[in-house]
């Protein structure tokens, strides 16, 4: 069974100038443009999610309740970008999928977990018969991400028919965010030492390629010391709290 598309209250439409009919709403809420971008969050059920956090983190509730609240900074980040038009999220969690429902973003179900990358290309594929020019796609482990460093990553797309943006992770073998123009210039390859994955299959098609290292989406919070440097960030994010009514992150 395909994935679902939920909450979607609008219409796009091509036109024979090949522009965008935007439909947002009622009579006097349509609006055209030539170039759509949008911002995908992919993310985990939250059973599965952080299992490298164990020896800190024991029982899967807490660590659940922690990617929820990593989800919604994520997710707050996104929707405060002024560059992107929309903001969707492929997920197979149902909290996840109301919550995004609830901050109006496009809700994708996946139905069940089928893998990261999976679950970007089914995504990949709706959003582009929407109306997709470009597309953001961010993970949900990235809380200290803001809405600036989504708007740099639109900003960085090199000049010219085709592109590709990639920021890495904090050890530079990781991919936390990837734009691609159009949405299907390269697959995503996201997992281990997926940096240069992506940097090979730009360079074997020849397209243009830019590295952008950004501090804040850098840092994953994948194993127990990734939580202490995260705390040493500026904020009070849903996620610092939820650390400190752990105990693991003090002020």
């Amino acid at each position: 069974m395909a994935a679902a598309i939920e909450s979607v209250k609008y219409d796009w439409r091509k036109l024979s100038s090949g522009a965008l009919r935007i439909e947002v709403g009622g009579p006097g809420q349509v609006r055209y443009k030539t170039a759509v971008r949008f911002v995908l969050i992919a993310a985990k059920e939250l059973a599965f999610a952080k299992t490298r956090l164990a020896s800190a983190l024991p029982s899967v509730g807490e660590r659940s309740a922690l990617a929820a609240a990593m989800f919604r900074d994520v997710l707050s980040a996104a929707l405060a970008a002024k560059s992107p038009d929309r903001v969707a999220v492929i997920t197979s969690e149902p909290s996840l999928l109301e919550l995004s429902r609830e901050a109006g973003a496009i809700a994708i179900d996946e139905q069940f977990p089928r893998g990261l990358n999976v679950a970007v290309k089914l995504a990949t594929d709706q959003l582009m018969r929407s109306g997709a020019t470009s597309i953001c796609t961010m993970l949900s482990d990235t809380p200290g991400v803001t809405g600036e460093d989504v708007d740099a990553t639109f900003a960085a797309m090199p000049a010219g028919e085709g592109g590709v943006v990639l920021v890495p992770s904090r050890d530079f073998s990781g991919t936390n965010m990837i734009v691609r123009n159009p949405p299907e210039v390269i697959a995503t390859q996201f997992g281990r030492f997926s940096l240069v994955r992506h940097l090979e299959d730009c360079r074997e098609k020849n397209i243009a390629c830019e590295v952008l290292r950004l501090q804040r989406p850098a840092l994953d919070l994948d194993l127990p010391a990734d939580l202490f440097e995260f705390a040493r960030l500026p904020g009070a994010t849903h996620t610092q709290c939820h650390l400190a009514r752990l105990g693991l992150v003090h002020g």
